[in-house]
Order: C-alpha cells, then sequence, then structure tokens
C-alpha cells in the first residue's frame, strides 16, 4: 500500500503527508463532552462540525453529538454573529442542555469572530451557561483545542473565591474513559474526595439503555467546576498539556498545583500513587501494592522477548511520553517517538527520558512531525515494533511490523476505550498487548522447524 514511499529522506517545511494530528477543534469538542448536560457547539460551517462528530464517533462507535453555527455565503462575508445568536437560542429550545461550550473553526477565526464580545451581547437564560474557546484549526493541534475549552471552563465558570472545599482536582491530559476510570478507582481506593475534570466516562461510552439519551449521567458537574478554585491541591496527569491548566487554574484561584507524568508504567505510576499517598496521608493501599507486584512479575516474565527490541512509538505529545517510559522499562529501544503537535521543548523532553536509560545515542524525538517522514526512518533503519493509533497500520503492513494500536484515534477496532493503559492496571494490560504481538508475529514468520506451542 506504502510500497512508494521513497527511502531517500529530503526537507519540507511547508507540506505533511500523512498528518500525525488532528485540527484544535475535535479536541475542544471532546473536553467538553467531558462535562455533564454540556453539548459542544462549533462555530463554523456544519461541514465542519460533520468532520469533528465523524472522528470521535468511529473512535467510540456511538454517536456523539454537537450543534453548529452551520455557516452559508453571508456569514463568510459579514461575520457569524447571527448565526451563532440563532443557534444558541435553538440549542436552548431543542435541546435544553446546562451549558453550551462554543469553540471556533478556521472559518469564524479567519473571519476575526470576537466570541467572547457576541456571547456578551446575547440574552442567556438564567438557569443556562455559554462558555468559549477559540481554537484556530489551521495552528496547534487537537491537544492545544482539549487545553483551550478546559481554559476557557477555568476562566469564564469557576470561582476566584470559591468555599474551601478539602477536595484534590485532578485534570487529567487526553484520555480515554477506560484511563479515567482507572484514575478514579486509584483515588477512591486511597478515599479522596476529588473533582476530575474533565471526566467523560459514563458519556462518550455511556451503557445501552431502553431509550435515549443525549446527555448520560456522566461528566463534571458545573458546579463542580466552578468550585474549583476551592480545592486544596490541583494534579496535572500530563506535563504536556496540564502544565499549562493547572497553571491557569493557579494564577485565578491559588491553588497549589502540581504537575506528575501522564501515569503510564510502573515509574510514572509510582509518581502518581505516591502523590496520592501524601495527599490523604495514608499508606498505599495493598491492593495497590499487589497490582504493583503483578506487573513487576509480568515484566520479568517477558523480557527475554522485549530487551533490545527496536519500536517506535507516535501520537499525542503526553500519551508518547508515557509510553516511551514504559518500553524502556521493558528494556525496549524506542528508536523514533514522533508526535504531530507542535512544540519545540517536546524533543528536550523526550531526550531527557532517553537519557535516564542510557539510550540517547540510539533514539530520535520528533515534533510537529509525520507519518510520511516516520516510514522513512523506518526504511531506512527497521524496527521490531511499531505503537501508536491506527494510521500506523499502512506502515505496520508495507513493512511486516508487528502493530501496537494505543492511543488516540483507534478507528478500525472495537471496545478499546473501554480498557486502561494508566496505572499498574493498565500497564499489565498494555504489556500483553506488545508481547502478544511481537510472539504473534514470531510465529507467523519462523522456519516450521523452530515453530513452537511453548514459548
Amino acid at each position: 500500500m506504502l510500497d512508494a514511499t521513497p527511502v531517500e529522506i529530503k526537507e519540507r517545511k511547508a507540506l505533511r503527508i500523512n498528518a500525525c494530528k488532528t485540527c484544535q477543534p475535535v479536541g475542544a469538542m471532546y473536553a467538553a463532552l467531558g462535562v455533564h448536560n454540556c453539548l459542544p457547539y462549533s462555530h463554523g460551517s456544519h461541514g465542519c462540525v460533520a468532520y469533528h462528530r465523524t472522528v470521535l464517533t468511529r473512535h467510540f462507535k456511538d454517536p456523539i453529538m454537537a450543534a453548529s453555527s452551520s455557516f452559508s455565503e453571508g456569514a463568510c462575508v459579514f461575520g457569524g454573529k447571527s448565526n451563532l445568536k440563532t443557534g444558541i437560542k435553538n440549542v436552548f429550545d431543542i435541546y435544553n442542555p446546562d451549558i453550551i461550550a462554543v469553540h471556533t473553526t478556521c472559518l469564524s477565526e479567519v473571519i476575526g469572530d470576537d466570541l467572547r464580545a457576541f456571547i456578551k451581547e446575547f440574552d442567556i437564560p438564567e438557569d443556562k451557561t455559554v462558555v468559549y474557546c477559540h481554537t484556530p484549526s489551521f495552528k496547534g493541534s487537537h491537544v492545544d483545542g482539549y487545553v483551550s475549552m478546559m481554559n476557557g471552563f477555568i476562566e469564564q465558570i469557576t470561582k476566584t473565591e470559591a468555599d474551601p472545599t478539602g477536595k484534590l482536582a485532578i485534570f487529567p491530559a487526553w484520555s480515554e474513559p477506560g484511563d479515567l476510570r482507572e484514575i478514579k478507582r486509584m483515588l477512591n481506593l486511597f478515599g479522596i474526595d476529588f473533582t476530575m475534570f474533565p471526566d467523560q466516562s459514563g458519556v462518550v461510552d455511556a451503557p445501552m439503555k431502553d431509550h435515549y439519551e443525549m446527555f448520560p449521567e456522566g461528566g463534571t458537574t458545573l458546579e463542580e467546576i466552578a468550585a474549583l478554585g476551592g480545592a486544596s491541591k490541583v494534579l496535572g496527569l500530563g506535563p504536556w498539556t496540564m502544565s499549562q491548566t493547572t497553571d491557569t487554574l493557579n494564577k485565578k484561584c491559588d491553588v497549589p498545583a502540581e504537575v506528575l507524568p501522564y501515569p503510564i508504567g510502573i515509574a510514572n505510576t509510582d509518581k502518581l500513587v505516591m502523590a496520592l499517598a501524601e495527599f490523604s496521608g495514608k499508606d498505599v493501599p495493598h491492593e495497590l501494592e499487589v497490582e504493583r507486584g503483578q506487573l513487576v512479575d509480568l515484566m520479568v516474565d517477558c523480557h527475554i522477548w522485549t530487551s533490545q527490541k527496536t519500536c517506535a512509538i507516535f501520537g499525542d505529545p503526553d500519551y508518547i511520553l508515557g509510553t516511551t517510559e514504559l518500553a524502556l522499562e521493558l528494556g525496549m529501544i524506542p528508536k523514533y517517538v514522533l508526535t504531530g503537535t507542535p512544540g519545540k521543548t517536546f524533543p528536550k523532553m523526550v531526550e531527557e527520558i532517553f537519557e535516564r536509560y542510557g539510550v540517547q545515542d540510539q533514539c530520535q524525538a520528533f515534533q510537529f512531525d509525520d507519518l510520511f517522514h516516520l516510514h522513512q526512518l523506518i526504511k531506512n533503519d527497521p524496527v521490531d515494533l511499531l505503537i501508536g493509533t491506527n494510521y500506523g497500520k499502512q506502515i505496520a503492513r508495507a513493512e511486516d511490523i508487528p502493530f501496537v494500536r494505543a492511543g488516540w484515534p483507534i478507528l478500525d477496532r472495537y471496545g478499546h476505550y473501554l480498557f486502561p493503559t494508566v496505572g499498574y492496571q493498565g500497564g499489565m494490560r498494555f504489556v500483553e498487548r506488545i508481547v502478544d504481538q511481537l510472539l504473534d508475529h514470531l510465529d507467523r514468520t519462523v522456519p516450521d522447524e523452530k515453530f513452537d506451542v511453548v514459548l
């Protein structure tokens, strides 16, 4: 399928081929879906919101709801204020959400629509709320849009003088609902009173019922977001994105902030567990100690198949920072670590991990890059394993590389979003999938005389 990819690598400054990211509005929509009774609203054409909904729907295999200003030629020329005003009124009248979360698109950004000025003039019902953020599609990536929408909620909803709640605020980087449930399970084991924002669990993975619910029971409530300023501490999970949101809350409400690595792998999960132990003043629960021991045991058992195996990892910054750490814990060599999200500090963050494990001379990190370049790198110097979103499947097929689907999006498999990759439990599942792919490839390619039923 990708046989025509050239081996020779040429510098490209103004062209991306097979991008490793999508646009900001998708991230803003996903963040808004983590708020209870909230309807995301795309200020642009109906084609824009159709794409944003489609990519999320294809990942979660359930319809994702969102509204649109439905720009026509007139709105493109004269601006979308009238469309936005009518659209907000219609959404409240017809669908009756508690909150509408408006984000811009490339079209409304090029026009220069000022959401703050527009919404300030609108007559919003007293018991309803409209939150907004600017998400130009032509810069950044979906994780930047995710951060922008989170910051919009904090800046516009969170009360500066909130009453102390004694809670721990948890800000996770872009996460699957299965990962959010695992993090909440760990918090509950410590008996910590917390607010997770955003929380898409119970929304995008809502159970099948005998009736349709446009707004499932999951999500962070408006009251919880308003009270974030009264939290005793905010803990960000993912330094690339959550450093920004925790800083926003800290500056507005003076809530002490700490940012930890996204908890994939033993070391990163240990940091989260110890932070929770410190906050709660309790010992680490026995259940988590057992799970950690099981993960270590699994990694020791399978190290003969993972040690010194090379891999390429691609996806969202925080997620692949954690995945890179896990690969190194398994004794693997993450030869190429690549994200499509722009940010010059990303390679430095990855290189710090390389240096801790002494593999800096064997590995490379890339930002604002694409899968065409990754394929060229692999053609020039192959790897034993590929880890990333389902868009890597063409490379895996072309080069006959074992492939572990991880991160967002995964559009060609089912149920993955229900199961964690974070924490010790998620680590066990992640390791199992990595080793299974390596051994499946071995079984498929080994000569008959070496084919065995015991490995």
